[in-house]
């Protein structure tokens, strides 16, 4: 559904746009601010990247969620690179996250138990993909092209890392982008999202000495 344009003092913005730039800046504000809607923050970021992006697609798109990533695209190609991607990081993460900036960081914050460490990051990172590399990015990729979804939408995704190790963070940018291209070339949010919940799994077992 296009939402159509407004032009204001000879400028026109395209509304939908408007909505996913406005959408995919102040959810994370939100987020970052600790506005709890349930007992558990993974719980709460579910609601605010998987579920309001839904009832957006549903009831004021009038669109399906498959038009945003929401399906097993090409798994051949999404499962490849997940693959690839998961061997090279473990790699890098066997040594990146044993260093004292991420070890102090992860040690004070991983769950104690192995088990809910890994279902709770899975849960957490769930919504977290699905805004980023589902809604934004395949949204705006209809207005704007590939390419320019791609760059954006790492953007607000990088910045919600501020507060980690600095290496971790810097690095954020790449990964968004990485992300991006690996679920436009898979179109679907699904295997950025199994990738990001390894890598975010490992990372804190490993820094916490569980590994």
């Amino acid at each position: 559904m296009n939402l159509g344009q407004l032009t204001v003092g000879g400028v026109t913005f395209d509304l939908k746009l408007v909505l996913f730039i406005v959408l995919g800046t102040i959810v994370p504000m939100l987020d970052y601010y600790g506005h709890k809607l349930t007992s558990l923050k993974a719980y709460d970021r579910v609601i605010y990247y998987f579920i309001l992006p839904m009832l957006i697609i549903y009831f004021l798109f009038r669109e399906s969620p498959s038009d945003y990533g929401f399906q097993w695209g090409n798994w051949r190609v999404g499962l490849g690179w997940t693959a690839v991607v998961a061997v090279v990081m473990g790699l890098i993460l066997w040594y990146l996250a044993r260093t004292p900036a991420m070890q102090n960081y992860y040690e004070a914050r991983a769950p104690k138990e192995v088990a809910r460490l890994i279902y709770l990051t899975g849960v957490d990172l769930f919504g977290w993909e699905f805004i980023w590399r589902g809604f934004l990015l395949f949204g705006m990729a209809r207005i704007l092209g590939p390419g320019p979804a791609i760059m954006i939408q790492a953007i607000p995704f990088a910045f919600m890392h501020l507060g980690k190790p600095e290496i971790e963070t810097l690095s954020t940018i790449f990964g968004g982008i990485g992300f991006g291209f690996i679920a436009w070339q898979s179109q679907s949010f699904v295997y950025p999202w199994l990738i990001h919940w390894f890598i975010a799994s490992f990372t804190m077992l490993i820094a916490s000495g569980r590994i």
